[in-house]
C-alpha cells in the first residue's frame, strides 16, 4: 500500500497535484500582501493627508517598524505603516513557504536527493533573511 501510494505521487497526475498546490500558495501569498499593502497604504494615506516631504533630511522607519514584533503590533492597531510592512513580510514570506512546501513534496515522495538540495536552499534563505549577507 505505501509503495503504491509512492508511485502514484510520482505520476504526472501526482506531480501536477504538487504544482497546482504550489501555485495556489504563491497566487495566495501574493495576492494576500497586495490586499493588505493596499489596505495600508488607503488607511496612510486617509490619516496622514499630504504630509510635507524635507528631502534634505533622511529619515528612515521608526523604531517600532523595524521588528517583525513591531511590525505585528503596529499593523493589529491598524496602522497605515504597520500594514504596509506587513504586506511586506508576506510577500518576502511567500517564496519561503514555497520552498517549505517543496521539502515536504520531495519528503512526501521520498526522493531525498531533492530534499537535501531544497533544505539547502532553505538554509541560505534563513541565512540570507536573518542578516547573514550572503
Amino acid at each position: 500500500m505505501d509503495e503504491e501510494r509512492r508511485m502514484e505521487s510520482r505520476t504526472p497526475a501526482g506531480d501536477q497535484r504538487i504544482d497546482q498546490i504550489m501555485a495556489y500558495l504563491l497566487r495566495t501569498g501574493v495576492v494576500v500582501a497586495a490586499l493588505v499593502v493596499l489596505l495600508g497604504g488607503v488607511i496612510y494615506l486617509a490619516r496622514h493627508s499630504v504630509p510635507t516631504t524635507n528631502y534634505r533630511v533622511f529619515q528612515g522607519e521608526p523604531r517600532e517598524l523595524r521588528t517583525i514584533r513591531g511590525i505585528f503590533h503596529e499593523a493589529i492597531s491598524l496602522s497605515g505603516r504597520g500594514l504596509i510592512q506587513f504586506g511586506l513580510l508576506i510577500l518576502i514570506a511567500t517564496p519561503v513557504a514555497r520552498v517549505i512546501f517543496s521539502v515536504l513534496a520531495f519528503l512526501y515522495e521520498r526522493d531525498w536527493k531533492y530534499v537535501a538540495f531544497t533544505l539547502i536552499v532553505l538554509g541560505l534563505l534563513f541565512y540570507g533573511l536573518l542578516g547573514g549577507g550572503i
